[in-house]
């Protein structure tokens, strides 16, 4: 299989991005670094931790949706091919493309005269908690 997005690089197994809202996965990372500790290599982890709701609300509108699926499924070369295969204007699109690399969620690589989207990921597993612990001016939980 080869990876969307990312060029020439064959990969068979599925990449997950976790979106999480204000509370990250702190036992996967203590995992990650206790791994790393005894020389071993972790398995990859994506995670990005938003703490504005509207971040991420902007992950999930049906555009945004629609870009990353096109992206993932036919590696787009530019962004002007992006926007023909979700059959819309190229300034939305690329106004979209430039709200989803501020939100971390794809690269637009440079080449040449034109910006390649490229992502790192085949899902998104988008994880809000709806009770958040109260955090301590001394960043404790309370």
């Amino acid at each position: 299989m080869e990876t969307p997005g990312n060029g020439d690089t064959a990969r068979t197994d599925e990449r997950t991005l976790h979106v999480r809202y204000q509370i990250g996965d702190e036992d996967r990372i203590t995992e990650i670094l206790e791994t790393i500790d005894e020389r071993g290599t972790p398995e990859p982890h994506f995670e990005i931790v938003y703490h504005d709701p509207e971040d991420v609300h902007r992950v999930t509108r049906p555009n945004n949706l629609e870009l990353l699926r096109a992206i993932v499924q036919h590696a787009p070369e530019s962004i002007r091919e992006t926007a023909r295969l979700v059959d819309r204007d190229v300034r939305p699109v690329h106004r979209n493309l430039t709200e989803l690399e501020e939100l971390h969620l794809i690269d637009l690589v440079e080449e040449g005269q034109s910006k390649r989207p490229r992502v790192w990921y085949d899902t998104i597993d988008i994880d809000i908690p709806l009770v958040i612990p109260s955090v301590g001016a001394d960043g404790a939980e309370v």
